[in-house]
């Protein structure tokens, strides 16, 4: 008799649980292979890091830029009592960067809506996307143009974080709630111009961080719940 040399039979089967582990929990996703969530979350990463780097190297190259004075979208276009001007690499690096990133995260969206069982988190990532890509399509030149799709985007990225609890697995749904909630937050001390002695700029950035941090933590999840199926 033959004997059948499995991976469990070789003594590969715990090492393979050690890197994933074997949950009695049941799966997230509705996709028998979970081939989307993995694309969805790799999509959602490769945007979100590429971005943030991105960010800092304009931020790094603009003369006399301040994280606590100047506002996020200052990197692509600066616009001061009607006169604007654009200082470059930095212009091009921030927009180009968040064009790329809202086209990822249009695509996270796509995967998404196939690969979990909630409309809620899925509409908001599409709408958070398509609005990136008008940050960058509509600088500030464009004027309240510029300002409506910022706002949306904020807003819309925020609401994400707060509606993906439903698709997480605890504690990172808990902290998504918070970083959500933190993010809307912090939009509304903006508009109303309540900076807390952090200037506009930081302000702005307690808007973008959380929920920067926020999609880094939630595109690994989906990239890990691909490989429990």
């Amino acid at each position: 008799m033959w004997l059948v040399m499995s991976p469990k039979n070789l003594g590969l089967h715990s090492a393979y649980s050690a890197f994933y582990p074997v949950s009695s929990e049941p799966p997230l996703l509705n996709y028998p292979r979970g081939r989307e969530a993995k694309v969805a979350g790799a999509a959602l990463f490769a945007g979100v890091v590429q971005f943030a780097l991105a960010m800092f190297l304009a931020e790094f190259l603009y003369p006399g830029y301040s994280v606590s004075g100047s506002a996020i979208s200052d990197l692509g276009a600066t616009c001061t009592k009607g006169v604007c001007h654009t200082v470059q690499p930095s212009s091009t690096i921030f927009n180009l960067s968040i064009i790329v990133a809202g086209l990822l995260v249009l695509v996270s969206g796509y995967y998404l809506r196939r690969a979990v069982r909630a409309k809620a988190i899925v509409a908001f990532t599409l709408v958070a996307g398509a609005a990136m890509v008008g940050v960058g399509v509509f600088p500030e030149t464009f004027g309240v143009i510029h300002g409506i799709v910022s706002l949306i985007a904020f807003l819309s990225i925020s609401f994400a974080a707060i509606a993906a609890y439903k698709v997480e697995r605890s504690p990172l749904s808990y902290f998504s709630v918070l970083l959500g909630i933190f993010s809307l937050v912090a939009t509304i001390l903006y508009v109303d111009g309540v900076y807390l002695g952090l200037g506009g700029g930081g302000m702005e950035r307690m808007i973008v961080y959380p929920v920067l941090l926020w999609s880094i933590a939630f595109s690994g999840q989906l990239i890990a719940e691909g490989h429990r199926f």
